[in-house]
């Protein structure tokens, strides 16, 4: 038989029965259990808890997880389980922080991106001949009169448009709490 017939046959019914009764009839009581052994760590007792699940689990042969008769084995898994992570911190020597690197900058593209949608948005709020000729002059790179060219308007025109078009973009970015320098 394959391993997937094997799987298919056993279906996962059975393993969500075990398991569901394991937690109703033992959960809360083993998890008490383990943070009262980790001084009140419940993050860990929860993880102590699903690492009982599994070894009942891969017991589940000879465990009955509705008898209270498999607790003092659900107990007794707890306590050595605890036991074996208090000996493993212990084996190991302490963990110590190296300062410099606690304040190490994560470099993330997180403000560039919201700087980016909060220009792209002030643009758009822009008129379209001003929002042209700041394209044109700063994101392009033309000079004044070649963007006067392109967009077929006296250098003078480019000049005003570009400096109520700044004003405009800044007075923008000001109201959206971003400030320009």
């Amino acid at each position: 038989m394959s391993e997937n017939t094997a799987i298919e046959s056993l279906g996962t019914r059975p393993a969500e029965d075990f398991l569901k009764a394991l937690y109703e009839q033992h959960g809360a009581v083993l998890t008490r259990f383990a943070a009262r052994l980790l001084g009140g760590d419940w993050h860990r007792a929860e993880d102590v808890l699903q690492e009982v699940a599994i070894r009942a689990w891969n017991h589940r042969a000879e465990l009955d997880p509705t008898a209270e008769t498999v607790r003092p084995w659900l107990f007794a898994v707890v306590r050595n389980l605890v036991i074996d992570g208090h000996r493993a911190r212990q084996a190991r020597p302490p963990e110590t922080e190296d300062p410099d690197l606690t304040v190490l900058p994560v470099g993330d593209d997180v403000d560039r991106f919201l700087t980016t949608h909060v220009v792209v948005d002030a643009l758009r709020d822009l008129p379209h001949f001003q929002r042209e000729v700041l394209m044109h002059v700063h994101y392009m790179g033309r000079s004044v009169n070649q963007t006067a060219r392109v967009l077929g308007v006296p250098p003078g025109t480019v000049k005003s448009r570009t400096h109520y078009a700044t004003r405009a973009l800044r007075e923008a970015l000001q109201s959206r709490g971003l400030a320009m320098s």
